[in-house]
């Protein structure tokens, strides 16, 4: 993430002041001149980055060199790395005019900021981009869209009904590669598709530590555990490690079924639907001594859909030779004639090559161009337009990870009603979906 320390000019005051000579150009927010309104010339997109990680480095970085944005708040529970935050959009502005704060909710207060970009540990996602539906703010979160299932249906209905433009950081959805396997799919050239395998990384993570030291003085540990439950500080369980504490995070599954999980329900269109029967077959611990992690390092499930088609969700060395002939991640689908096509980082590999060679007809489907997804996202703050990750696409994404972590764990399958969103065959199940906010948090209170 980033720093910030100085405010920047309010609507308020520009209003009270805009007779007034000045020597430096006004950050004019896009707000001014009305949320759907055209941008007028000269006026910002201005943004408050809530966390500071490795991620929301990446994310800062590509959202500050767009001409037509300005980066004026950060935010960490993080002195530390909230002060590093500061420098670097400090230093690419040359001025000293980020604001710093260690309370999102002051951030999303302040009525001169347009959007918010969130990358926080997935605990928090929830929380926050229901309150910033709630004040008017357009939202860049990454993925996956939410702790549990039942925080993504809250996400999803607070920015339905604000009307927010909404970005899931599912960045491989701006993909080329990705983008043309999901046409060949959605097309029919591979014809019915039958099976799906999506492949994620190796998951968990083991470690004994001796004794859990206080935590620094510039990190708020109750804060950063905020709705969790209770987990005592190690530097070890925080910051990039924190994926591997469930009560964070969700392991390398929940990490990455935005991104390859997602990729099969893009070329599926499944957005708005989810599997109707989910089995659990494999949630592998580490052999090694452990007391800081819980989160599996292997792990396998199960997937039915409405049309009989089937999908294999499971840790990389849970999958056949075929895919492993392919790549190590991605998504590999099945058609007809034993066809397959196969689409990860590294590229597409087809059963038969010259399917990648398709020119797709005039009326073909076809995903709208670009590949940078934070430029999307900024594009459709201006126009209004739906994201290319909206948030109900997000959110359906992530349930397969919400689901199949349920049926791993209790070593179960259950039935799924994807319209209404509940288990129907084990209906004591469903109190599964969310979980209990810890310390007075609640989203009801947003």
């Amino acid at each position: 993430m980033k720093k910030n320390e100085k405010k920047i000019i309010s609507r308020r005051s520009f209003l009270n002041n805009a007779g007034l000579a000045m020597a430096a150009p006004l950050i004019v927010p896009s707000t001014v001149f009305g949320a759907k309104a055209h941008k007028s010339p000269g006026s910002k997109i201005t943004i408050g980055v809530i966390g500071s990680g490795g991620q929301a480095n990446g994310l800062t970085e590509n959202a500050i060199k767009h001409k037509n944005t300005r980066i004026v708040a950060v935010c960490d529970v993080d002195r530390r790395r909230l002060a590093e935050a500061k420098s670097k959009v400090d230093h690419y502005y040359d001025n000293e005019d980020c604001t710093v704060y260690t309370d999102y909710r002051e951030v999303l207060a302040r009525e001169d900021i347009d959007a918010v970009i969130v990358a926080t540990p997935d605990h928090w996602h929830a929380l926050i981009c229901v309150e910033a539906a709630h004040r008017g703010k357009d939202i860049y979160c990454e993925k996956p869209l939410t702790w549990s299932l039942g925080e993504g249906q809250a996400v999803v209905k607070a920015v339905t009904e604000n009307k927010r433009v909404f970005q899931t950081g599912s960045m491989q959805r701006s993909g080329k590669d990705f983008k043309t396997a999901c046409e060949l799919v959605r097309n029919g050239y591979l014809g019915k598709i039958k099976h799906i395998l999506v492949a994620l990384p190796n998951g968990g993570n083991a470690l004994w530590v001796d004794e859990f030291p206080p935590p620094p003085a510039e990190l708020d540990w109750e804060f950063y555990v905020g709705p969790a439950e209770w987990a005592p500080y190690h530097e070890k369980r925080c910051h990039w490690d924190w994926r591997w504490w469930m009560g964070f995070g969700g392991s390398q599954m929940m990490d990455w079924i935005g991104h390859h999980g997602d990729i099969a329900h893009m070329a599926m269109n499944w957005d708005h639907t989810g599997p109707v029967h989910v089995q659990g077959v494999a949630w592998e611990m580490s052999p090694e001594r452990n007391n800081l992690y819980n989160a599996p390092q292997k792990y396998q499930f199960e997937c039915t859909y409405a049309d009989g088609t089937t999908m294999t969700v499971g840790s990389s060395d849970k999958m056949p030779d075929l895919f492993k002939e392919c790549g190590n991640l991605g998504t590999m689908f099945f058609g007809d004639n034993d066809q397959w096509l196969y689409v990860d980082r590294s590229g597409i590999k087809a059963s038969d090559p010259e399917l990648l060679q398709t020119r797709l007809g005039d009326t073909a489907f076809r995903f709208r161009k670009g590949t940078n997804h934070m430029t999307d996202f900024l594009q459709c703050i201006e126009s209004r337009e739906e994201c290319i990750a909206p948030v109900y696409a997000g959110h359906r994404s992530a349930s397969i990870g919400h689901l199949g972590k349920i049926a791993c764990t209790l070593n179960v399958g259950f039935n799924w009603d994807p319209e209404k969103e509940v288990i129907t065959d084990n209906p004591a199940m469903n109190a599964l979906l969310t979980r209990q906010y810890r310390g007075g948090w609640s989203l009801d209170a947003v």
